[in-house]
């Protein structure tokens, strides 16, 4: 029998569960040529993914909170006209690992940043939206609900309303945004290497897994 030590597991997204770096990249440099800045490079997408958009075009560009809400949403324009799915792909071994932590029996949730609009169309797009029991992302303005506490706070609230068990909660994450947003709710983060992030980031996670296998082992045990 297969068992797990958290009684709910709460995934982040972009750099965890889903690879979507083509098509940000491409919306940034539309974004970011529009506003007269120079378009990023693929090295400097660390700056971007992971935290919530409206902040990231403030800290990044210097942007007022007006100017980084104009931007958002000239952003957000395109990600619709491109289709949310385009060009993004699973990290290897996620989806499997996703699909046995719900055989087992273990509730899952997402817990992201990126607009829930989003996070659902790519769950069901790769076909995970059925093993998940919850799909919680930030709301569309990107600013009622959008920080990894809030968010985190978010998906427990609707887990507990659904009769589950969070008394054992973990997230996997690959930022120190999902670190720091999840200390907010004692929640345990295993930190995984294959999103964008520097080493240090991991500072605060009770495991760093460099693969799927590493995750699963962190995750699931015979017995």
């Amino acid at each position: 029998m297969t068992r797990s030590p958290f009684s709910c597991v709460l995934w982040d997204i972009d750099g965890t569960v889903v690879d979507a770096s083509e098509g940000i990249l491409r919306r940034l440099t539309v974004t970011l040529e529009h506003f007269g800045h120079p378009a990023p490079t693929h090295d400097q997408l660390i700056d971007w993914i992971g935290p919530p958009m409206h902040d990231s075009f403030q800290k990044n560009l210097g942007m007022t909170p007006e100017k980084a809400t104009e931007a958002v949403s000239f952003y957000r324009v395109l990600g619709k006209a491109d289709g949310y799915t385009t060009g993004a792909r699973l990290y290897p071994g996620v989806a499997d690992l996703i699909v046995a932590l719900d055989e087992a029996g273990v509730p899952q949730s997402t817990a992201s940043s990126k607009p829930e609009v989003q996070v659902r169309a790519l769950m069901e797009h790769f076909g995970l939206a059925p093993r998940l029991r919850e799909i919680v992302g930030a709301t569309s303005d990107e600013k009622t609900l959008s920080s990894k506490a809030d968010v985190v706070g978010e998906a427990l609230r609707r887990l507990t309303a659904d009769g589950i068990d969070v008394s054992r909660p973990v997230l996997i994450g690959d930022r120190h945004h999902d670190v720091e947003g999840a200390s907010a709710y004692d929640v345990p983060v295993i930190f995984v290497t294959w999103g964008f992030s520097t080493p240090d980031e991991a500072r605060g996670a009770i495991a760093v897994a460099d693969d799927a296998d590493q995750l699963r082992a962190e995750l699931l045990s015979a017995g």
